[in-house]
């Protein structure tokens, strides 16, 4: 590594310290004269970065603001991360970044060490990896091609943005090094006519390429990028569902590889029917399950929860008919021609339905099936009415209903109403972070269906084990690991740990995944003590 000039230093956001480099330090490096005289500690500069930042008013003010410590000096903006990180995270990331997002293009001030893989020049992969990474040795890669964000849709070269927020959350809560990190997107094209036709967007203007050219290109990356980096943990980000699905499957049993909206929303639901079910008592393989929203986090949860209804010693095929799932067309049934290869096999037999044609309303639907657990992914707001909840409370005496759509303007109900109406009844968990909800002088604490509480920690454990792939016992083993940190016992108790304790959560997850990865034979990690392993891979926000 050559030698950096002060002025190089400064501006690397993975080495600039600001004012809070020593006397010493300035001389040394040749910066004497080019700071102010007044050195900082790091906890100065943040509460006077904090006080700055409260005088912004709006959230994307807020997160603009923050955006250019994030360019400028890493170290100090995860200071400010961990310390606020339940205030922090829907700035930076989910729901604020859906905005940015959207005007990615018109705001764009810097690449933030992204790569942008182009389609159409798969012959320039791996130098834009290599010009990407610099001399920093890449652990942890999320990648996107931003054609199905959730609740936003297709957003082309701009969804880089949700590669660059998803790693600032592994950041904060699991300390992963942000120098180690890499966000990738690939601008295959987008199907958004609105960005076609803007001069200002900086993707390719083309139409989407589908088929064999692009699977191409994804091997060609995946086989790059492996060679390059063979540590690393490959994350799928907001892939749309003709394509995500196929990817993970493709690659799951080959390299250490996760897909957040497959498996990541089907963990953290799951860890919220465990939460459900260490209060009731009641066993997983005893519920029925009705998915509402067949898309890719949809059908990837009831995933999810099937194979852990299996894996408690079910049949497979008694397990499906525990499983429901409502998309667009109503209650899937196996006639049906517009199926995704997700959705088959939860489609049912019309002739078991009497009154099949009526099961194109999800009330009707309710009262049909008879279902305990009602998971919403569908993005159809003030879809699980009054009369839906207390025909579910009539079938249970808990039910387990979770509307995790989001952001909060396409939640399917909010969780005061679905307290109100099920009388303090049902286990809500939300997708967007909720008020706690007084109810007949019960504070109800209300979980939030929040994949951050998942991912950074299963992040932390696959890395921290070098685990050579994540299975699905590391992924159970990680779903389990959430139960426990909350009391059952309390009246109104979360199902969910809520967001204020991810750090906590982080290591508790990331210790029972390295651990089932080094019970399976997995684990490549020199440090056979896994708790240790995990201890010793956290990066915390300090000057070195």
């Amino acid at each position: 590594m050559t030698q950096k000039t002060a002025r190089e230093i400064l501006n690397d956001p993975f080495l600039n310290k600001g004012t809070a480099f020593t006397e010493e330090e300035r001389a040394q490096l040749g910066l004497t004269g080019m700071l102010p005289a007044h050195v900082q500690t790091i906890d100065e500069q943040a509460a006077q970065a904090y006080a700055q930042m409260e005088t912004k008013t709006s959230m994307l003010e807020k997160r603009l603001f923050l955006m250019e410590i994030f360019n400028t000096n890493r170290t100090l903006f995860y200071r400010m991360f961990s310390q606020h990180v339940e205030e922090f995270n829907p700035i930076v990331y989910d729901p604020t970044i859906a905005e940015t997002i959207e005007n990615y293009s018109d705001l764009f001030v810097d690449p933030q060490y992204a790569a942008y893989l182009d389609i159409n020049h798969p012959e320039n992969i791996e130098a834009t990896l290599k010009n990407a990474a610099g001399d920093r040795e890449i652990r942890l890669a999320v990648v996107t091609d931003a054609e199905g964000i959730l609740g936003i849709g297709d957003w082309g070269t701009n969804g880089v943005d949700i590669s660059v927020g998803k790693l600032m959350v592994y950041t904060a809560a699991a300390g992963i090094d942000p120098a180690s990190v890499m966000p990738i997107v690939i601008d295959a094209g987008t199907n958004r006519q609105s960005l076609l036709d803007d001069p200002n967007y900086l993707g390719n203007h083309h139409e989407r390429v589908r088929g064999e050219k692009y699977y191409d290109f994804i091997e060609q990356f995946v086989q790059t990028i492996e060679g390059l980096f063979p540590k690393l943990y490959l994350h799928w980000e907001d892939f749309g569902r003709g394509n995500a699905a196929n990817i993970l499957n493709t690659y799951k049993t080959k390299i250490p590889t996760f897909n957040d909206d497959i498996q990541g929303t089907g963990i953290v639901t799951l860890g919220g029917i465990f939460g459900a079910l260490d209060i009731t008592g009641e066993k997983l393989t005893d519920q029925v399950y009705l998915c509402y929203g067949g898309g890719t986090a949809g059908a990837g949860i009831a995933s999810r929860v099937l194979a852990e209804m299996v894996s408690e010693g079910m049949p497979e095929e008694d397990a499906y008919k525990r499983f429901f799932m409502v998309d667009k067309q109503g209650l899937l049934f196996d006639d049906m021609d517009d199926l995704t290869d997700q959705q088959r096999p939860f489609a049912k037999k019309r002739s078991d339905f009497p009154n099949a044609e009526k099961l194109t309303d999800l009330l009707e639907v309710v009262k049909a099936v008879k279902p305990t657990i009602l998971v919403g992914t569908s993005t159809q707001p003030k879809t699980f009415t009054k009369e839906i909840v207390e025909a579910m409370c009539e079938i249970t005496e808990r039910p387990i209903i979770f509307p995790i759509s989001n952001p909060t303007k396409l939640a399917e109900a909010s969780a005061e109403d679905l307290i109100r109406w099920s009388d303090g009844k049902a286990f809500v968990a939300t997708g967007i972070p909720s008020d706690t909800v007084s109810y007949k002088g019960v504070d109800y604490i209300i979980g939030q269906a929040n994949n951050a509480l998942i991912y950074p920690g299963l992040g932390l454990g696959m890395l921290a084990s070098e685990a050579s792939l994540l299975t699905d016992e590391m992924i159970g083993a990680a779903a389990h690991s959430l139960s426990g940190i909350v009391n059952p016992g309390e009246p109104g108790a979360p199902v969910l740990p809520p967001f204020k304790y991810v750090a906590d959560v982080s290591i508790k997850v990331a210790e029972a995944v390295a651990k089932k990865a080094q019970e399976q034979g997995l684990a490549r990690a020199e440090e056979k003590d896994m708790a240790k392993a995990v201890r010793d891979f956290k990066w915390y926000p300090e000057y070195k």
